[in-house]
């Protein structure tokens, strides 16, 4: 890190804003800690008193954010006379918060918290609709969000489309005219080869999964493999709740929970590896960037670009159950006595069209995104309206996935993110495919034996890998920077699509 003589007035100015920048951090810790408990803890009778704190905290956190001391701040600290002699990291530091300061600062506080007290409320609306197959009782809450985004978006600004303002909240410099390109080419070849699986494709054993497999039992495995592939359970913990995430608390208290089914084992096992993916990263950057805006991830495309890339590409190869099948089999030793390691590999890379996102494989998992994003551009634009939801997610679900949901619950109720106000946010997870796989074949050519590795149990060797090129920058660089930093390239799509070419081919003999 660079040492420079730093001007006086500079230093008062720094001194003030990493302060700034710490309380900022620390409020947002608690609030971290408050919305995990909200969704795994909390009795129901007094979500509602929660929701409306977390959104007092959270407007708080807006108010310094946007504040007139942090204007004046960064006004010192990008003055032609100061910029020059930050650090990368302070530069990287005043990057963050200036942007969100240009773009949010006329955002009044009371609509602010008037907005987060909603979202609060209404994941818990989204939970009681999604259980009662009742997207009615959810739709006042969910209009509303919508208004609150279309209202943001213009605010925040943009130059062509509505829906690039809230896709910069989620992956920086990220535009519908980018976007669609990168899923144009994706979309189109995916549902080539779905079609051809579906043709010509030799049957996997996937019904091994529709079978009760004892939820303890389950629990007591993922709590195996987890500090194996490399979290550290000192620094986390694994929880239950209705939608899998990842929440973190600060470095060294990273919260994972998962979904358990009693008829099928691998809904909780790669949903855990999946959030793993999410906690690893964020476990292991760069301890002098804790109580700071840079110890994020990159990005929500490039944080889903680790939670992929453990899930899918080392958590569903035939190396990672050569090591780890002996130990399930030991777990569930009657559903699995007839089983082989191949046959288990197989079924876990069924491809077959299905309802639900979460469950889905990891070829049509793309266009259950771009189901959402076609449905988020419309929404924002004003071309679409929210009671006509049900409707529109089921002609799309039949256009791209050949399927139609019987239910709501299983259709356009299935997913979180719209109650927490995550528009714009699905398309992080196909980036974090596409990202997933330009990295897989850049840590191909660097350890060429990666994935003997696998099987070996060595997952040591992967993650300080990982750590070494993605995970200790935290939030330092662009998550273009960090792309081409890691690849020597900007993101591209040839890679997901070779990549699935191959691995599918070759699961279904074609």
């Amino acid at each position: 890190m660079e040492q420079k003589v730093i001007a006086q007035p500079l230093q008062v100015a720094l001194d003030k804003f990493n302060a700034l920048d710490e309380k900022i951090s620390h409020y947002s810790s608690v609030i971290g800690l408050a919305d995990w408990d909200s969704k795994v803890m909390a009795p129901k009778k007094g979500r509602s008193v929660f929701a409306k704190a977390i959104g007092t905290l959270r407007t708080e956190v807006f108010k310094m954010s946007v504040s007139q001391e942090m204007g004046e701040l960064l006004t010192v600290l990008t003055s032609s006379e100061f910029e020059e002699q930050l650090d990368t990291v302070t530069k990287a530091k005043v990057r963050e918060y200036r942007k969100y300061y240009q773009k949010s600062k006329t955002i009044p506080a009371d609509l602010y918290q008037e907005y987060a007290i909603l979202t609060g409320q209404a994941n818990d609306a989204w939970e009681e609709a999604r259980a009662t197959n009742n997207f009615e009782f959810y739709l006042p809450f969910l209009e509303r969000i919508i208004d609150f985004k279309r209202q943001f978006a213009e605010i925040y600004g943009y130059q062509e489309h509505p829906y690039d303002a809230l896709l910069d909240e989620f992956e920086p410099g990220l535009t519908v005219n980018k976007l669609d390109p990168l899923f144009a080419k994706l979309r189109e070849s995916s549902v080539n080869l779905l079609e051809r699986i579906q043709k010509y494709g030799q049957p996997a054993p996937h019904h091994i999964f529709e079978q009760s497999y004892d939820v303890e039992k389950q629990k007591q495995f993922n709590r195996f493999f987890l500090p194996i592939i490399g979290f550290d359970m000192e620094a986390g913990r694994l929880d239950e709740t209705v939608h899998p995430f990842a929440q973190t608390v600060n470095i060294g208290d990273v919260r994972l929970t998962t979904r358990y089914l009693a008829e099928n084992v691998s809904s909780a096992l790669f949903g855990t590896i999946h959030e793993a993916g999410h906690g690893i990263y964020e476990q292991n950057v760069n301890p002098a960037f804790g109580e700071s805006v840079l110890q994020e991830g990159a990005s929500f495309g490039i944080h889903e670009s680790q939670s992929r890339f453990l899930e899918n590409m080392v958590g569903r190869s035939k190396e990672f159950w050569r090591y780890f099948y002996p130990q399930l089999q030991s777990y569930f030793p009657e559903q699995l006595k007839n089983v082989s390691v191949e046959g288990f590999y197989r079924a876990v890379n069924t491809v077959k069209p299905s309802f639900i996102r979460v469950e889905a494989d990891e070829l049509t998992y793309n266009l259950h995104i771009m189901v959402r994003y076609e449905i988020e551009k419309a929404l924002i634009s004003g071309e679409l309206e929210a009671k006509d939801l049900p409707v529109v997610w089921n002609q799309k679900m039949k256009e791209y996935l050949g399927i139609t949901p019987s239910t709501d619950s299983e259709g356009v109720l299935q997913d979180v993110h719209w109650s927490f106000g995550g528009i714009g946010y699905f398309p992080s997870y196909s980036l974090g495919n596409l990202y997933a796989a330009q990295i897989l074949r850049t840590i191909e050519k660097e350890i060429p034996d990666f994935y003997q590795h696998i099987e070996n149990g060595k997952f040591d060797v992967i993650q300080e890998w990982l750590k070494d090129s993605i995970h200790q920058y935290g939030k330092l660089y662009t998550p273009n920077e960090l792309i081409v930093r890691v690849t020597g390239e900007e993101l591209n799509a040839d890679y997901l699509v070779e990549y699935l070419e191959k691995k599918y081919s070759a699961v279904y003999g074609l």
